[in-house]
């Protein structure tokens, strides 16, 4: 595997780098020359595999378990000794994040909306207060936060997630402005269908058997890789993207128009 460089020296904590999204994220980033702290709440085996394919292919990394949506301390202790590892902490991506079955909201289980809630909003609320100490005597900081076309699409049947995310977009805005003036750029990325376990409900949910039968539908002949998400993370902290703050970038394959329409329940 070809090593780039553009980010060498860096250090990025990814939460929930351990697979999915965050893996794809976390191998881009070790490939563009950063060292990555991978963030898991449970599953260690995958965090494990994660990073002994980082340190295969030549990169650096290291595991670090927490769940970060259930409280603000051990969040802020897991940040701390990140940055006593590697010596300091100058990227933060957060992407830990869960999803539950669709269900309208008059028939919400208010306990699993607080459960969306506290991984997917909290989560990020409680690593982005913990890593700013760092990211401010970085130098250069960047933040960037993983969201989901559901932001702004809004599905029926799918309230939790998208209110999650939108608290997380707008966590991320007024940070941005609240941050600038202390070298810190934060961005958002908007992905749509990618090739995860959730992006193989999201077709079954279409009508479709597997993310084989999307393949032969797909407009570019391919769905969206975590890989995908990860360039775009790594453009963003690089120098190309060092004016850009505040920004939203949507990488959905121009949407999701090319697949049937939801099947009914």
């Amino acid at each position: 595997m070809a090593q780039h460089t553009t980010l060498a020296g860096r250090v990025a904590l990814v939460t929930g780098g351990n697979r999915g999204i965050g893996a794809g994220i976390s191998r881009v980033l070790a490939q563009q020359g950063c060292a990555v702290a991978i963030n898991y709440r449970a599953d260690q085996a995958s965090a494990e595999k994660t990073r002994v394919g980082i340190e295969t292919a030549g990169g650096q990394a290291r595991i670090y378990a927490c769940d970060i949506g259930a409280a603000y301390a051990p969040v802020r202790d897991m940040v701390d000794r990140i940055a006593a590892d590697f010596g300091k902490l100058d990227i933060l991506v957060s992407n830990a994040g869960v999803n539950i079955p669709a269900m309208s909201t008059a028939e919400m289980d208010l306990d699993q909306m607080r459960q969306v809630m506290d991984a997917n909003f909290y989560g990020a609320l409680y690593s982005v207060k913990a890593a700013t100490p760092h990211l401010r005597r970085a130098g250069r900081g960047d933040a960037v936060f993983i969201s989901s076309i559901s932001a702004i699409k809004l599905p029926a049947l799918r309230m939790p997630y998208g209110a999650s995310k939108g608290a997380l977009e707008a966590l991320a805005i007024t940070y941005s402005k609240e941050e600038v003036r202390h070298g810190i750029r934060a961005n958002i990325i908007r992905p749509g269908l990618i090739e995860t376990e959730m992006g193989e409900k999201v077709v079954q949910r279409r009508g479709l058997k597997n993310l084989e039968e999307a393949y032969r539908i797909a407009p570019y002949g391919r769905l969206c890789q975590p890989e995908d998400i990860g360039r775009a993370v790594a453009f963003l902290c690089s120098d190309a993207a060092s004016y850009m703050t505040g920004t939203t970038l949507t990488v959905d394959g121009g949407g999701l128009d090319w697949l049937p329409p939801v099947a009914k329940t």
